[in-house]
Formats: structure tokens, C-alpha cells, sequence
């Protein structure tokens, strides 16, 4: 669907960014891969991915481009499996000669083309995958994330949760790969630090059909709080087995911000409610930006934007802010110029912190009432952060 406008906004994006003439802007067009799922369990966290990005480009393509070459997005299917996404990366690197890519939702996915991108001397960026590995102990000088990671999340969850229920026992349910693992880490360290006890965990296949088989260890456990970092359909399936089963009565459920989003809430229903996360994005952000995003993005797809619509749009202006910057596409001075960089998004201003290519964000705290996102609390960018532990550059 064509942007009838550019929306106020998104202008004041392409102007702070814009660069004048030069012979740069006769080289064609910028060529940005995107291997997401759009198959599969993690189907609506694609489809966000894609909805983010494309509503980004037709604003830049359309106020002249990026240091005026037109951006061509060009998609492929990763399956959220890291196998697929490498053989998708590297046709989109050897083949199309993508200048940079994006798109991975799988943590082991993102992991596996940050590899890939150094072996081919190229750049990319997860605005989804929240595993704290891949800007810790993992970390990629040809990487970078522009989406809260699971430490930033759970600082801001466990803040909450340790005023909403005192000491509460905590039992934890993950999806069995390097994400879920993450977040699951993430969450027990910050909720053991903030007075909550662990009642124990356990980590399903992705795209399990049945979590009735951990029920007995959930009832035998009596929590007061489930914490899980399943998403997508996934999702759909545990909420409403947990509900059919009568585990939420008197249950708070928690999680990862990608849990419940406003790609899968419908599907969930009644069992959605009273859930909370701590999110870097949320539609309801009360400001003129934000507002003016979410106006565009309901136009354009018929629905609100979701964390991953979100940090997906405000990539793009990143990468255009740091190409206009250097003049140039080459990685050596892109990369040197998102380090550090800081850029206008519908969630306010975000920094790339240079030393492990990791955004700076505010954070939310929001809870699922009536159907809809609420935001409850905050925490601000420096609190919520973390140090950081890259050590490869």
C-alpha cells in the first residue's frame, strides 16, 4: 500500500539525516536483505519485521531516499531456523550483494549470520532476537542490535514484580534454544536480586503443540508467578492450555516482551489477560512521535505495530543516518559510524553503545487489560542497560 505522505515525523527523520549532492547519490539503489520468518511458528513476529521495514522505506524512498539512491528491500523465508537463515544470508550477501541485512528473529539464527557477515565482510542488525549473548559473550564487530535485550527487559520486569508481589515464587517455562535460555537467565538473576524465590524451570521444544505434560511440575510447585519467553503461536497454544486447565486462577503470569504482542493477543483471548513484560516499545507511548508512527503503520497494515514493527522502522533511519554520515556504504566506515550513533525513533532518542553495537533505550513495564497494553511503570535507559561484557572489540 502506497504512504499517501510522508508523515510529519518521519520527515523530521529523513531531514536531520539528509546530505547534499555528490556523486554518491548516482551509484543505484541501496539493496538491504531481510531473512525473517515468514513461515512457521514466529510467522506474526515476521510479518512485523517486514511491516516495519517496509513502511520505513517507502517514507525514505519517497522524501529522495538515502543520500538520494533508493532503498530495495529483498526478502527471504529463515523459517526461524539458523540452518536456513545462513543458506538465505549467504545468497542474499554472494548473490544479490545486499549492502547490509537485517531481519533474524531466532537468537541462534542471529548468532550463526553474524559469522557470516564477518566471512563476507558485511553488516547486520537484529531488531528482534533477545538473547544477551549476542552483544555479551558472543558479541560481533559486524553485528549490532537495535532492540532491548533480554537483560534490559527483565531489570525493568523484576523492578515491578517486586512491587506487585513481595518475595513471590517464580517457576519458569522457556522455549528450549538459545533465546529462551537467555531470557529465562536474564529474568531469574534480576528476580532473585529484587527478593523473588525460583520454584524451579523447564525448557520446551519451539513449536510445541502440547505443554500439558509440565502442568503436574507447575501445580506441584504452587507458584504465584510464571515467567515464560515462548512467542508467537507458541504462546497462543501454552496461555490457553494453561487456561483450559485452570493454572491462571490466582497465577500472575509474566515475560518476554515478544510473548504477547498485538500479532498474537486476539488469538489468545481471555488468557491474555493481566499479563506483563517489560518492553522497549509500546503503541500507547504518549508522545507527538509516537502517536504519528502508530497513525502511519494502522494505516498502512491495519493493525498497531508491536515491538518488532517498531525497532524494525527505526533501523532503517539508523542505517541512513550512518551512510550519510560517512558518505559511503563500505563497512568499515558504517559500522564506525553507528557506533555510537544516536538517532529519533517512535520510542524516542536511542544510542548505539560503541563498545558492544548495543541500543540504549527506555523501558516499559505493561500489562495485558481488557485486551489491551497498558504501561504501568518505567525504567530509564542508564538503569536498565546492564555493563558492557563484549570483549571481542
Amino acid at each position: 500500500m502506497k504512504t499517501a505522505a510522508i508523515t510529519t515525523f518521519a520527515a523530521g527523520l529523513l531531514a536531520a539525516t539528509a546530505l547534499s549532492g555528490g556523486a554518491f547519490a548516482q551509484s543505484g539503489p541501496i539493496k538491504i536483505g531481510v531473512v525473517t520468518p515468514l513461515s512457521g511458528t514466529y510467522t506474526p513476529i515476521g510479518q512485523q519485521v517486514r511491516w516495519g521495514l517496509e513502511l520505513a522505506a517507502r517514507e525514505i524512498n519517497a522524501a529522495g531516499g538515502i543520500a538520494g539512491r533508493q532503498v530495495n528491500l529483498l526478502f527471504e523465508d529463515e523459517e526461524a531456523n539458523p540452518s536456513v537463515a545462513v543458506q538465505k544470508a549467504e545468497k542474499l550477501f554472494q548473490v544479490e550483494k545486499v549492502d547490509f541485512l537485517t531481519g533474524t528473529v531466532n537468537s541462534g539464527s542471529t548468532l550463526a549470520v553474524a559469522q557470516l557477515a564477518e566471512r563476507n565482510a558485511k553488516l547486520a542488525a537484529t531488531t528482534v532476537s533477545f538473547a544477551d549473548s549476542i552483544t555479551t559473550d558472543k558479541c560481533s564487530p559486524n553485528m549490532f542490535r537495535v532492540n532491548a535485550r533480554a537483560e534490559q527487559q527483565s531489570v525493568a520486569l523484576a523492578a515491578w514484580l517486586a512491587k506487585e508481589k513481595p518475595k513471590a515464587k517464580v517457576y519458569y517455562l522457556g522455549p528450549d534454544y538459545e533465546m529462551g535460555r537467555s531470557t529465562v537467565a536474564a529474568f531469574k538473576s534480576s528476580a532473585e536480586k529484587t527478593g523473588s524465590a525460583t520454584g524451579g524451570e523447564v525448557f520446551a521444544p519451539l513449536d510445541s503443540k502440547d505443554y500439558t505434560q509440565y502442568f503436574g511440575q507447575i501445580r506441584a510447585t504452587r507458584p504465584q508467578v510464571l515467567y515464560t519467553s515462548v512467542a508467537g503461536n507458541d504462546t497462543v497454544r501454552l496461555l490457553t492450555q494453561l487456561q483450559d486447565f485452570g493454572l491462571l486462577t490466582g497465577l500472575t503470569v509474566v515475560g518476554a516482551s515478544g510473548t504477547v504482542t498485538s500479532q498474537n493477543i486476539t488469538a489468545i483471548g481471555a488468557a491474555a489477560e493481566g499479563f506483563a513484560t517489560g518492553v522497549g516499545y509500546s503503541p500507547q507511548i504518549d508522545s507527538p512521535a509516537n502517536k504519528t508512527f502508530v497513525a502511519a503503520f494502522r494505516a498502512a497494515n491495519k493493525t498497531d505495530p508491536d515491538l518488532y514493527g517498531a525497532d524494525s522502522y527505526g533501523l532503517l533511519f539508523a542505517y541512513k543516518a550512518a551512510v550519510e554520515k560517512t558518505g559511503s556504504t563500505e563497512t568499515d566506515k558504517v559500522r564506525e559510524a553507528l557506533r555510537g550513533l544516536s538517532w529519533q525513533t517512535p520510542q524516542g532518542t536511542k544510542t548505539i553503545r560503541a563498545g558492544d553495537h548495543q541500543a540504549m533505550q527506555p523501558m516499559y513495564v505493561v500489562r495485558v487489560t481488557k485486551g489491551k497494553f497498558d504501561i504501568i511503570d518505567n525504567v530509564s535507559s542508564e538503569n536498565a542497560i546492564g555493563p558492557d561484557a563484549c570483549t571481542r572489540f
